[in-house]
């Protein structure tokens, strides 16, 4: 006998046991068929008899016994998600807004962290995760290679990419970053800088192009000359690294790939003697937590990453229940703090403070 067709008698705790359908179905009063309705989130219950049956699912403790449904309605109700890397402020936030979004759906989050980005290590854990009967993935693996192979691979649910970027998943939030990029380079350009130099993330992420190409737009818009950009991994060390290979001498702005190179920037600039912003102004990019402690606080592009997280669920639930999702725009604000200033020879009283430029 199944859990859930156990016999009525004693109240569960006094059994020793843990309460299945027909306790809530006897404690509320109605049927089992009515308890399951609930459950599932059928619109067909009335209020009165919804609010009765949560009340005792609330009482008793009551937790659907998934695999028993999943025999039934062929739904796992739990969501897979593979990882590459979480040390990145972005990617650990995502994933924070695909739990968020995961639990307020009713699902349960599956999560496969990937060390190796080869369609071999992207295949296993696409495997593992269908292992666990997850009706669906998304794939927080923003590198190009990691990518191909979640298209590629011969998964038997449908997966999602998350951000997004290049067409795959949410196909603006692309766009949205090259817009942050211009706006953000357009602001250092306003401030008098003739033109702006630009740290770049790995030329395999689709973020680092994205971001790249905004800088690039604002430069050629404005009819200034397009440096060389430098690049780094993301990291402070490299941001460190790459003001190594800048023609300092020539250097009155930078726009940093993220906020972590940023860091690094910062700190190079100090070591070879170049006040921030006096004589280079600086902007990042994500702005983490962390940004507004830099010294001096940090002009970055604020991004919602645990709204990220949300569109992808949102996406991949419309794919599992044939629907089409529109998840709207994705927006991102410029915050203006104190790494950011005219240049020497134009400098007026006064310094940007803390504002918030819509983007």
């Amino acid at each position: 006998m199944s859990a859930e067709s156990a016999p009525r008698g004693e109240a569960p705790e006094a059994e020793g046991r843990l309460p299945v359908l027909a306790d809530v179905a006897q404690l509320a009063g109605v049927s089992q068929q009515t308890v399951s309705r609930v459950v599932r989130g059928s619109p067909s219950v009335a209020r009165r008899t919804r609010e009765r049956v949560e009340a005792a699912i609330a009482e008793l403790g009551y937790r659907p016994n998934i695999a028993a449904r999943t025999l039934v309605t062929r739904r796992s109700h739990r969501i897979g998600v593979v990882a590459a890397d979480t040390s990145l402020y972005g990617a650990a936030t995502t994933l924070a807004g695909i739990q968020e979004a995961a639990r307020a759906e009713g699902y349960a989050v599956s999560l496969v962290m990937l060390p190796d980005l080869s369609a071999a290590g992207i295949s296993t854990a696409l495997e593992e995760l269908r292992a666990q009967y997850v009706d669906g993935a998304i794939a927080v693996v923003p590198q190009d290679a990691a990518q191909d192979a979640v298209r590629a691979a011969d998964a038997a649910f449908p997966c999602v990419l998350a951000p997004g970027l290049d067409g795959a998943g949410v196909p603006d939030a692309y766009w949205a970053e090259v817009a942050a990029a211009r706006e953000a380079t357009h602001h250092l350009l306003d401030l008098g800088h003739p033109t702006v130099h630009h740290v770049a993330g790995p030329p395999d992420w689709a973020e680092s192009r994205a971001r790249a190409t905004g800088w690039r737009t604002a430069l050629v818009e404005r009819l200034r000359v397009v440096p060389r950009p430098v690049r780094g991994d993301w990291s402070a060390q490299s941001g460190y690294t790459a003001v190594g290979d800048l023609p300092l001498e020539e250097v009155s702005a930078l726009f940093v790939g993220n906020d972590q190179m940023a860091a690094g920037v910062l700190r190079a600039l100090a070591d070879r003697g170049r006040r921030v912003p006096d004589e280079v102004s600086v902007v990042g990019f994500d702005d983490v937590p962390e940004a507004r402690f830099y010294f001096p606080p940090l002009t970055t592009v604020h991004q919602d990453f645990t709204e990220i997280g949300w569109r992808c669920v949102r996406v991949l639930l419309g794919r599992l229940h044939d629907r089409v999702v529109e998840p709207g725009p994705v927006t991102s604000t410029l915050v203006v703090r104190s790494s950011t200033a005219p240049p020497p020879a134009q400098r007026v009283a006064g310094r940007p403070g803390d504002q918030a430029l819509r983007g």
